[in-house]
């Protein structure tokens, strides 16, 4: 138990091979990564919290999907929807984009590779898939916590940089320099306007 200081990463395996499930399980497992294993896109979806017409409350599960999943990898060819849409779905999600996304195929077609690289794949093995690509996963998780930092602290600076632009406004403070002293200026007119009753007041 003490060598357990760090929470593993969180992977989701997506393939519709039974066999194939249980060797990226597998080798997964064994490079001390935490493993979640469904047959399809749209259950992979369902896990993520995202359904096809969006219907239920994301947010809830997007605050969930913060600790849940940390990199997905797919199988490209599977039945209804394919290893590219899942790819698809996942980076047109506000919530779920910075999840890297690792497809796999038994074929090696490189428009298809490609095609998945440029829709934001972050990598693309060849099956079967061996112990040696899992080493190839870790470093996608820590680059995409790294831009999350990154949007975290670009989000702080705006709203750091609205508020400092609206507390220095050099109008604001040079009207309300002004108002004071005329209302000082009020103040003393007034004091001299009393002042030669009072003394009227003690003479009598």
């Amino acid at each position: 138990m003490a060598l357990a200081t760090e929470t593993p990463f969180h992977v989701l395996a997506v393939d519709d091979s039974l066999p194939d499930r249980k060797l990226i399980e597998r080798l997964l497992k064994t490079s001390s990564f935490h493993v979640t294993t469904v047959d399809s896109g749209s259950k992979a979806l369902q896990f993520l919290g995202i359904h096809d017409e969006d219907t239920c409350p994301v947010s809830v599960q997007a605050d969930q999907l913060e600790v849940a999943v940390n990199l997905i990898i797919t199988d490209y060819c599977m039945p209804g929807m394919t290893g590219y849409d899942l790819l698809k779905k996942i980076k047109e999600s506000s919530s779920l984009r910075d999840i890297p996304v690792v497809i796999m195929s038994s074929e090696n077609i490189p428009s298809r590779i490609n095609r998945c690289l440029e829709e934001g794949a972050d990598e693309f093995f060849l099956k079967p898939v061996r112990l040696s690509d899992m080493s190839k996963l870790k470093p996608h998780i820590l680059k995409s916590r790294c831009k999350e930092h990154q949007h975290h602290h670009q989000e702080q600076h705006q709203q750091s940089d609205s508020n400092s632009n609206g507390s220095s406004n050099p109008t604001n403070n040079s009207s309300s320099s002004s108002d004071n002293s005329n209302s000082r200026k009020r103040k003393g007119e007034d004091n001299e306007e009393t002042s030669p009753q009072k003394n009227r007041s003690r003479h009598s």
